[in-house]
């Protein structure tokens, strides 16, 4: 029964590509956590890219998240104001020159880059605000990517 148990969790630990598959399978994680969060204010999916102790930091507003739960609540509550006519929408696109991916053994992957962010009051156009850097820990679960940290600094406007 022993082996049995074993070959249960060797079964459950999911073995993430590495090379240019992993950074492939990241940026793709990344443009649709990215598109549910900002575009489409899908609380479900983001949720499931987080992992229950989700932290999130950031340069501007310092420590944004002490765990997935809190998070998704102050999410929803920027989703509310977003979703006015108007609200002040967001959308942020990934500098795809800038991205780097790296395996984490026996845990994921750690994304680093630059990120252009766009805004626009109601249905306006949104327009260039800004650019930052950021580094982001991906747990590799069983059932898919999840974002464990997050950090979000050297933020500067668009002249």
């Amino acid at each position: 029964m022993h082996a049995l148990a074993q070959g249960a969790a060797a079964a459950a630990i999911v073995v993430p590509p590495t090379g240019p598959a992993l950074t492939a399978e990241i940026r793709t994680r990344d443009a649709a956590f990215f598109a549910a969060f900002f575009e489409r204010c899908d609380r479900q999916v983001v949720a499931a890219y987080l992992t229950p102790d989700f932290e999130m930091y950031h340069d501007k507003g310092g420590k944004l998240a002490g765990g997935a739960a809190v998070f998704l609540d102050d999410y929803m509550k920027s989703c509310t104001e977003a979703a006015k006519p108007d609200g002040w929408r967001h959308q942020r696109e990934l500098v795809l020159s800038s991205l780097r991916v790296e395996a984490v053994p026996g845990f994921g992957a750690i994304e680093e880059g630059d990120h252009d962010f766009y805004e626009g009051k109601g249905d306006r156009p949104k327009r260039k605000v800004g650019t930052a850097h950021f580094v982001q820990l991906w747990q590799r679960a069983p059932d898919g990517w999840r974002l464990a940290r997050v950090f979000s600094y050297s933020h500067r406007k668009t002249p």
